[in-house]
């Protein structure tokens, strides 16, 4: 695929997931926060299914989707993504950079929307802050995107299985949010699509701002579709005719 294909998909995609993200958040706010019948129906099957292991699980689980873990992951991304050093270092860092300003962004519209979490006695766990869109949901979904991004590019035997795990790590972590009783469903509906068109916006900027050389170092591949070819010089033209 070219570049500039590429650069396209990723922004279309981006579009459809914020398109809905939009519509998700209008209806929250709409209703002034208060939960949809979707919502109170997952909450009150999560309340009344609660066995202290299944709790002590989800509680593992949700704890990897925030704090140390998300950008120990990344870094981890960055390191599969790069062929040398400074490649793992750049790569790293940009990691970092979308997931960090992803946070940011996602805060921002936490305070915009104050939308109330769950009863507190409901809860399972500790939780704090508004609840729209879910945090851990959205920085675990952040960083699933940016593995499973590394995972095609270095890994091509077996990515399938990887990317497969790393997607269920992040749709575990949303579940675990809502089975612990400190957000609503469309709060972690809320997160994923956040999460989602965050990375399309990552990935599109990416391939459009970026020197096609550092893409092609990433890629493992030649100079990128986009680029103009090489001038065919006398002498090269001549050893071709000598061939």
């Amino acid at each position: 695929m070219r570049r500039r294909d590429a650069a396209d998909l990723a922004g279309s995609a981006a579009v459809g997931a914020w398109a809905a993200f939009t519509v998700v958040a209008l209806v929250v706010a709409g209703g002034h926060g208060a939960p949809l019948r979707v919502d109170e129906t997952l909450l009150s099957w999560s309340v009344g299914h609660r066995p202290a292991t299944a709790v002590a699980v989800a509680r593992g689980v949700t704890a990897t989707g925030t704090g140390v873990v998300p950008y120990v992951l990344v870094a981890v991304a960055g390191a599969v993504a790069g062929r040398t050093a400074r490649r793992r270092a750049v790569a790293a860092l940009l990691g970092l950079v979308c997931l960090a300003t992803g946070q940011l962004a996602r805060r921002g519209v936490m305070e915009l929307v104050a939308r109330p979490r769950p009863p507190r006695p409901d809860w399972a766990t500790h939780a704090s802050g508004w609840a729209f869109p879910s945090g851990h949901t959205t920085t675990s979904a952040l960083t699933a995107a940016l593995l499973v991004l590394a995972v095609l590019l270095r890994a091509p035997r077996g990515r399938t299985a990887l990317c497969a795990a790393v997607g269920c790590w992040a749709v575990l972590v949303g579940v675990s949010r809502v089975y612990l009783g400190v957000h609503w469903g469309t709060d972690v509906a809320g997160g994923w699509l956040f999460a989602a068109g965050w990375s399309g916006v990552c990935l599109c900027a990416a391939l459009r701002w970026l020197p096609a050389r550092c893409v092609a170092a990433f890629t493992g591949r030649g100079p990128m579709a986009d680029e103009p070819e090489p001038p065919v010089t006398p002498e090269g033209l001549g050893r071709s005719h000598a061939r």
